[in-house]
């Protein structure tokens, strides 16, 4: 019999605002400290790019950190989701948590081997058993975006893509940016 510990999104609710990133996947709590400036600024700039071409397109949602709670021991909070108008729909519980499994996340690494495992391999896992379709995972500091896309029912790496190839998704019909502007002024 197991005496590890199980963490739930109720234990989650719990800890203190000490100003530390806690998550939940698959029962085990993670802690990070607040990323520097450097993985906001990234962050935000993705938002802007999805969310402009959202503006012209009106096909779905950009969301810059939401949580996302895809069930009890599962309580996340990606740096940038896309979803769709049809999975935006009914996506939220009673208390506002976002519940369902939106098409694209966005994780912009912060520095660290634990940050780096727990975004490439862990999330990913995550992401891959939740259903999402396509999984960016961005290094500012290698300027460089390895693109994660389903496979029956894994994520697996189809692109990585440096400075001056251009992202693009078959999600996202007419969408593309050169991936240097990610990281223009850093």
């Amino acid at each position: 019999m197991s005496t590890e510990i199980r963490w739930t999104t109720a234990d989650l609710e719990a800890l203190p605002n000490d100003g530390k990133h806690y998550e939940i996947i698959d029962g085990a709590l993670y802690m990070s400290t607040r990323p520097d400036w450097h993985h906001d600024f990234v962050c935000g700039r993705m938002f802007r790019f999805l969310d402009e071409w959202n503006e012209q397109t009106n096909l779905g949602l950009a969301m810059l950190t939401p949580g996302l709670i895809f069930a009890d021991d599962d309580n996340v909070s990606p740096d940038v989701i896309w979803m769709s108008r049809e999975r935006v729909a009914g996506a939220t519980d009673d208390k506002g948590h976002l519940r369902r499994t939106p098409e694209i996340v966005v994780e912009v690494l912060s520095p660290g081997q634990p940050n780096y495992e727990r975004d490439k391999d862990i999330k990913r896992k995550l992401y891959s058993r939740r259903g999402v379709r396509e999984y960016w995972l961005i290094d500012w500091q290698l300027q460089q975006a390895e693109i994660y896309r389903r496979e029956e029912t894994m994520l697996v790496l189809h692109a990585t893509l440096y400075a001056d190839d251009m992202l693009q998704s078959a999600l996202l019909p007419g969408f593309g940016c050169r991936l240097g502007r990610l990281f223009a002024d850093i």
